[in-house]
């Protein structure tokens, strides 16, 4: 079992940055994949970054260049660093785990970008 805490939204104006934090706890021997995905008010949940534990990274094409994900895997931390805010990037942010056959979310944390 894995459990993970987001931290970290809030309200930003256009252009601005925010960093997202995620700290996991429970059986981590077992993940392998990361990632952030984000949900907005009547979209699909999509995938926003991804880091194996490798340390291997994909981005969604909408957030490349402005978005970075880094994880610790000695501290157990998931970050995301965005930059260059959009009010398209508006949405609920989840933290995610994969761990063999298992799926694991966070809670997830708002972030707003206003205009």
């Amino acid at each position: 079992q894995v459990r993970l805490v987001e931290s970290g939204g809030g309200l930003v104006q256009v252009g601005g940055s925010l960093r997202l934090s995620c700290a996991a706890s429970g059986s981590m021997f077992s993940i392998g994949v990361t990632g952030w995905y984000r949900q907005a008010p009547g979209k699909q949940r999509e995938l926003v970054a991804s880091i194996t534990s490798g340390g291997w990274k994909n981005y969604a094409d909408s957030v490349k260049g402005r978005f970075t994900i880094s994880r610790d895997n000695a501290k157990n931390t998931l970050t995301l660093q965005m930059s260059s805010l959009k009010p398209e990037d508006t949405a609920v942010y989840y933290c995610n785990a994969k761990a063999g056959p298992w799926e694991y979310w966070g809670q997830g944390t708002q972030v707003t970008v206003s205009s």
